[in-house]
């Protein structure tokens, strides 16, 4: 393994320099050849910190992604549950009715698993919204 350079006052210009341009944790990392790690902890030293809106926004958008994945992921399972149910239905052996029907529950199953995934998130925000509400807290 070799060995690292000890940080020195042009490690510590550069961080506050390029953090004063704008650039992120990341970047500076990039630019001046150092650690994630070793940048906050520079900057940490030098009082600066980082703006999260972006990484804040990211994250939201991210989530929002996901959950209209779920979304088509739980359509999807609810189309799939409709043709095992006609294959179980017109099945010419109790055998294939059985393993058509148990597949059917399965995207039955996942269909309700996926929206319960989202409706648990809005139940909780309306709670919270509500304990506000009645405590006055902001």
């Amino acid at each position: 393994m070799a060995a690292r350079r000890p940080l020195d006052d042009e490690d510590r210009r550069r961080v506050a320099d390029l953090h004063a341009r704008g650039l992120s944790r990341n970047a500076i990392a990039r630019e001046i050849g150092r650690s994630m790690s070793t940048v906050s902890k520079l900057a940490k030293e030098a009082g600066l910190t980082f703006d999260r809106r972006r990484t804040a926004m990211a994250t939201a958008a991210r989530q929002e992604d996901a959950k209209a994945r779920r979304v088509e992921l739980a359509n999807l399972a609810l189309d799939d549950a409709h043709v095992m149910r006609r294959y179980a239905l017109a099945s010419d052996t109790g055998r294939d009715a059985r393993d058509y029907a148990a597949a059917y529950g399965v995207f039955i199953d996942r269909h309700l698993r996926l929206n319960e995934v989202d409706a648990d998130q809005q139940g909780l925000a309306a709670v919270d919204a509500w304990l506000r509400g009645i405590t006055g807290a902001s």
